[in-house]
C-alpha cells in the first residue's frame, strides 16, 4: 500500500467508517480496486500521478458495469486532509446508498 493508501485504511478498517466493512485490495470484474465495501457496492480508488484520465475512466465504466459506485481521491488530498476525505466518504455513503442489499447465496439467478 501506498502512504495515501494506508491512512485510508487505519480510517476505514474494523467498521471505523459509518459501520461499514471496508475490503483493501480486491478483486471486481478484471480489476484489483484500492478499497471495496460490498455491502454499498462502493469502490474507493486513491489515485497517484500515475494516473490517466483516459484510462481511469475505462476502469471506471467497466467498474460501473459491474454495479459499482467509484469514488476517486488523489493521494495529496489524503495526506493532507485525512479527516475531510473521510468525511465526504461517509457524506457520499450516506447520500446515495446502493439501492438493495446483495443477494444471499442461492438467491437470484
Amino acid at each position: 500500500m501506498t502512504p495515501a493508501e494506508r491512512l485510508v485504511w487505519y480510517g476505514v478498517r474494523d467498521r471505523r467508517l459509518g459501520g461499514l466493512k471496508f475490503k483493501r485490495q480486491w478483486t471486481v470484474g478484471r480489476y484489483v480496486v484500492d478499497f471495496c465495501c460490498l455491502e454499498q457496492r462502493l469502490i474507493l480508488e486513491i489515485d497517484g500521478g500515475q494516473h490517466s484520465a483516459e484510462a481511469d475512466a475505462e476502469r471506471t465504466r467497466c467498474l460501473t458495469d459491474l454495479g459499482y459506485r467509484v469514488v476517486r481521491f488523489w493521494n495529496n488530498e489524503v495526506t493532507e486532509n485525512i479527516d475531510g476525505v473521510l468525511t465526504a466518504l461517509l457524506a457520499e455513503l450516506n447520500a446515495s446508498p446502493h439501492p438493495g442489499p446483495l443477494p444471499q447465496a442461492g438467491e437470484g439467478e
